[in-house]
């Protein structure tokens, strides 16, 4: 009888033990347990150790409190220009209401996933593909906005939305290569032409430069040149004019200056001119030396 007991004693406090520890919970980091008491909201279980009532609470739903990402598959959306495209977005969200996420709806990620196509093809539908290639930036402002607010009452947040991958047919695809050739191959030529254009204003400035140049260079010469003759003019100017200061300075007579003139006119006729004109000057002073030749030879014939 005393084995017995002692069996059912320690099956008891086998049980206990699993009672207690299954009752202890451990809530880790960035996570948190929505706890049922007899099949209704009891309380939301933060980061912490916490207990369960035995067979009376229960753990209903854990959830992250992480930033999410999800990644949704291309979804077919028709432009307002009746363009049929494959777009694809990325959704970044956090759970901010553990309790709301619970008992707000069924299957959220998926529910997330529905509203985002719905979103984006009544979006899509206002633009033209033009605007749809060019306004990105738009259409995830306009998503993260409706998301957000449609996803408020289910404890989740929206934190952005991008739009992936945008894919028009691949007709478009290939006339939108041709005009990128096109505009690629216009640009070419305007930078070519402008290049020409702007080495040709260079080119001629350059000859116009060295126009100016070669004439500054010319004018300098002359100028040089004559400023050359005119000192050489003023200094032989000089030379004559000290010569005369110097003869009056030697009292020098009018015998010494017309011999000085006969020396001067010996010079000249040494020259190839045919004609000379002698000062009259000159013509006394040679009239006067041939009457003393003829009185010297006079007076020898008469010595004989």
């Amino acid at each position: 009888m005393d084995n017995v007991w002692v069996y059912f004693l320690a099956v008891l406090i086998i049980i206990v033990l699993i009672v207690i520890a299954v009752s202890v919970k451990i809530v880790p980091q960035a996570r948190a347990y929505v706890i049922e008491r007899l099949g209704a909201y009891h309380g939301t279980w933060e980061t912490g150790i916490h207990f369960l009532v035995p067979f009376l609470d229960r753990v209903a739903k854990s959830t992250s409190l992480k930033e999410q990402v999800i990644d949704f598959a291309p979804q077919p959306v028709i432009t307002k220009d009746n363009v049929t495209m494959q777009i694809d977005t990325v959704v970044y969200f956090q759970i901010t209401d553990p309790k709301l996420l619970a008992y707000g709806v069924e299957s959220p990620l998926k529910a997330i996933e529905n509203l985002t196509a719905t979103t984006l093809r009544n979006i899509i539908g206002d633009l033209e593909l033009d605007q749809t290639l060019t306004s990105r930036d738009l259409i995830n402002t306009k998503m993260r906005t409706i998301l957000d607010e449609a996803t408020d009452p289910w404890g989740i947040k929206v934190n952005r939305v991008e739009v992936k991958n945008i894919m028009p047919p691949q007709d478009i695809r290939d006339a939108m290569e041709k005009q990128m050739r096109a505009e690629r191959e216009r640009r070419e030529s305007i930078l070519r032409a402008e290049g020409e254009k702007r080495s040709s204003i260079l080119l001629a400035e350059g000859e116009k430069q060295s126009a100016i140049l070669k004439a500054e260079a010319a004018r300098e010469s002359q100028i040089r040149r004559a400023e050359g003759e005119a000192e050489a003019i003023i200094k032989v100017q000089d030379a004559t004019a000290q010569g005369i200061k110097l003869i009056k300075e030697a009292s020098a007579d009018k015998a010494y200056l017309t011999l000085q003139s006969y020396e001067a006119l010996k010079e000249v006729a040494k020259g190839q001119a045919t004609k000379i004109i002698i000062p009259s000057e000159i013509q006394g002073i040679a009239g006067l030396m041939a009457s003393a030749a003829e009185l010297v030879e006079k007076t020898n014939t008469s010595k004989k």
